[in-house]
């Protein structure tokens, strides 16, 4: 392809409303525009890029045994209705009437629509087991779209969805997933981690999620430093730490705070380690009950632990004038000695004593709190957030916490769907069985946006060779040089007839508004044909990712192009 004959708008400056570095770099580099709030045109650079990961996609799909196939984005509120989503979803799903007053919705997920297709067409385990994917747009209607391609309205997804007659299919199921998946990010040229993930509100028993690391990332997750145990931090285990309850060395004592709000202010008037001391929270379930949670004073609650406990929903901090109302003192003088609440605690505080809490009176702590002694907890459980250099909870190792960009996410659906929907097929035995069910995603145009916010510098985007929009740019320094234009055309022909993606910028422009573009766009490799390298028989080479020239002898650099091209795409 031919600059001079491409579409490729670049903008000298970063749009005002593009906050990330993707978003920033996708719409500079003219690979996408925006149309309205999370919906964005692809422009043809873009399009390339996602086509590229669309291609992996497929082959690693097709690999496994998946079959593609492809439903309508519209679906009938009937479907939504059988399953008990249409009455429960959010404004997410955008809901319309045809004009016969029939209600629709733009499908964010096709969960509905494939259970009915099976529910209708396989009637045998002999019909078993069946993997369906397809790569198609969906529509949420988010509250606060932002971030480009990394939270649209409108984005492009590959779904799939397993079929089994038994748990163990869709165990084997959920394990070719997980391979494939693998595969596909490593394909990409990505680093990321898959992590045990919380099932969220699709439902179902067990989840991974697909992380690409990046600092940009809105994800906490950790990952053991010597297995290949990793989760977000929502759903990171915590051992329990060792021993027993150690005896109590000193008398409770109230003590004035005045002022002291915080752990570490506290701590700090004190004189104490924040490990010695505990924090108390007034959680409110979505049922209406209110919990005291306990930890250490230097961990942080994980609320979705906490719910998972309780075998609610959801929880939620108690307001203001619902904490004093509970406990007599407001938010930072909280304890949980003489309460009449229901404690619930963090493993750590087990192995405390001696500590220092808040004594539910305004400008008054505790110190010398010890448990059985001075308070009673319910229930200890793991309720806390991960942090680094916390034990592996599968090895000997430690864990290191990482930023992710979630780009993929596996589910053991299990018969949430079949059953609500009456998909069933007849066992061997001619039983009527419930179907097993599996759902398997992945955001195409939110990995080329991962992919962008792991892989760049100040100058512009650095593509893995995957997902480059072309492998190699021929730079012709003048074009109204006929030695020079020779030379770059028969580069840019010979590695075409290899097989490489090629884009000659032919532009009459100055070298260095072409450099810049070159880095604008991320190209992997760029051959740049000049006048003085020419002249001493060579062309000058560049890795952008490496950022260092060499000069190469001229019959060398086809063959050297097309090496680094094809090992860079070995996985």
């Amino acid at each position: 392809m031919r600059y001079s004959q491409f579409y490729v708008p670049t903008l000298k400056e970063n749009p005002a409303d593009a906050e990330v570095i993707s978003h920033q770099l996708m719409m500079r580099a003219g690979m996408i525009r925006k149309v309205a709030a999370g919906i964005y045109n692809y422009l043809p650079l873009g399009l390339r890029s996602i086509r590229k990961m669309e291609q992996i996609i497929r082959e690693e799909m097709d690999r496994s045994g998946a079959l593609e196939l492809l439903m309508p984005a519209v679906t009938p509120a009937e479907l939504w209705q059988d399953s008990g989503r249409w009455q429960v979803y959010g404004k997410e799903l955008l809901r319309f009437k045809d004009r016969k007053e029939s209600e629709f919705c733009l499908g964010p997920t096709h969960e509905e629509v494939i259970t009915d297709i099976v529910r209708k067409e396989v009637r045998s385990y002999r019909q078993l087991p069946l993997n369906l994917y397809q790569i198609q747009g969906k529509f949420r209607d988010e509250v606060r779209p932002r971030f480009g391609l990394m939270r649209g309205r409108e984005f492009i997804m590959k779904d799939a969805y397993s079929f089994d007659v038994d748990d163990a299919g869709a165990d084997k199921a959920y394990e070719k997933m997980y391979q494939a998946y693998r595969r596909i990010f490593e394909r990409c040229g990505l680093k990321f981690r898959a992590v045990e993930a919380d099932s969220g509100a699709i439902g179902g028993t067990s989840s991974h999620e697909f992380m690409v690391l990046a600092e940009s990332g809105e994800d906490g997750i950790v990952s053991c430093d010597s297995c290949e145990y990793a989760a977000n931090v929502e759903k990171a285990e915590i051992l329990p730490p060792a021993g027993e309850t150690p005896a109590a060395s000193q008398e409770r004592i109230k003590v004035a705070t005045p002022g002291q709000k915080t752990i570490k202010d506290v701590c700090n008037f004190l004189g104490l380690p924040q490990e010695q001391s505990i924090k108390a929270l007034i959680l409110e379930t979505d049922a209406g009950e209110h919990v005291m949670a306990v930890l250490r004073g230097d961990h942080e609650l994980n609320t979705i632990k906490l719910a998972n406990l309780i075998g609610c929903n959801e929880v939620f901090f108690a307001e203001e004038a619902e904490v004093k109302k509970l406990t007599g003192a407001p938010v930072g003088y909280l304890g949980p000695v003489d309460t009449k609440m229901r404690v619930l605690a963090d493993n750590a505080v087990k192995v405390m004593a001696d500590i220092c809490c808040g004594a539910n009176e305004v400008d008054m702590h505790y110190t010398g709190v010890n448990l059985s002694r001075d308070f009673k907890v319910e229930q200890f459980a793991d309720l806390r957030e991960a942090v680094e250099g916390d034990p592996c909870p599968r090895c000997s190792g430690k864990l290191e916490t990482w930023r992710g960009i979630e780009v993929g996410h596996v589910f053991k659906l299990g018969t949430k769907y079949s059953e609500a929907m009456g998909a069933t097929v007849q066992d061997a035995e001619g039983k009527d069985v419930v179907l097993v069910m599996g759902c398997y995603g992945i955001g195409v145009g939110r990995t080329v946006a991962a992919a962008i916010e792991q892989n760049h510098d100040d100058n512009g985007i650095i593509f893995p060779m995957p997902l480059a929009p072309f492998q190699v740019m021929v730079t012709l320094m003048n074009p109204k040089d006929q030695e020079l234009c020779d030379a770059a055309e028969k580069v840019y022909a010979e590695l075409q007839a290899a097989g490489v993606e090629v884009l000659l910028d032919d532009r009459d422009e100055r070298a260095g508004i072409k450099f810049k573009d070159a880095d604008l766009l991320g190209i992997p490799i760029r051959v740049t044909v000049g006048g003085k390298s020419l002249k001493e028989g060579n062309l000058e080479v560049q890795m952008r990712a490496v950022g260092e020239r060499e000069n190469l002898p001229v019959d060398q650099v086809v063959p050297t192009v097309v090496e680094r091209v094809q090992a860079a795409l070995q996985v």
